[in-house]
């Protein structure tokens, strides 16, 4: 199964909670992609106008979203990466076992897999600082995240985290499909110009929301 050498190579023998642990993974996966395609078009909302995003982040905060589902989005992003970790070679042998794998197959999909696995490395450790960031900062204004973008390190923090989101969304939402038999073989080249197309998109949308907030005026 050309989707499969994560778990052909590391898995070992399937138990009775695999597909049960897949199931999660994916509906948890799927869950995640849907709330970072919302969230990038609500930030972006920012290109509109600050009153615009402050209103919809205002709504979100009188109706307690914020509070409430900010922490449990966190708690789906954790169980999402354990789920997902079981698959990944942490180990450097089977690191180089992988990479062995990779080049001698030469299969695009393979890649795709070794680019999510990098790209979750560095979405765990830069995803939870901003997350905590922002929870730990309520309410979400126009103008303090104009000044947190305006300040310090932070246009360089999300001009690496941007893209590493972005890949690694529209990765796995084209993995999904696949496994799950959704997306046919037949069909995998139309739908990988398809996701490029998206993810170059909403990099796009991304860098255009950052210019928005680096050049407001902040007060």
């Amino acid at each position: 199964e050309p989707m499969g050498i994560e778990t052909t190579v590391f898995a070992g023998r399937p138990t009775k909670w695999d597909g049960l642990l897949d199931w999660l993974q994916m509906l948890s996966g799927a869950s995640l992609i849907l709330f970072m395609w919302a969230h990038m078009l609500l930030v972006a909302s920012i290109i509109i106008g600050p009153g615009v995003m402050n209103a919809i982040a205002g709504f979100f905060e009188a109706t307690g979203l914020a509070q409430v589902g900010g922490p449990l989005v966190f708690l789906l992003f954790l169980g999402h990466f354990l789920l997902a970790a079981r698959k990944v070679p942490f180990r450097f042998d089977r690191q180089k076992t992988i990479w062995e794998h990779a080049t001698m197959l030469r299969h695009q999909d393979t890649w795709l897999w070794l680019v999510q696995v990098v790209t979750a490395m560095i979405i765990l450790l830069m995803g939870s600082i901003h997350m905590w960031v922002v929870l730990t900062d309520l309410p979400i204004t126009a103008a303090k995240s104009a000044a947190r973008i305006q300040g310090g390190f932070w246009l360089a923090f999300f001009l690496v985290l941007l893209p590493m989101v972005e890949l690694h969304v529209g990765i796995g939402f084209y993995r999904i499909g696949v496994k799950w038999g959704v997306i046919r073989d037949r069909e995998r080249g139309k739908f990988k110009r398809a996701e490029n197309i998206l993810t170059l998109t909403f990099i796009c949308i991304g860098l255009l929301a950052l210019a928005r907030f680096w050049f407001l005026a902040v007060h």
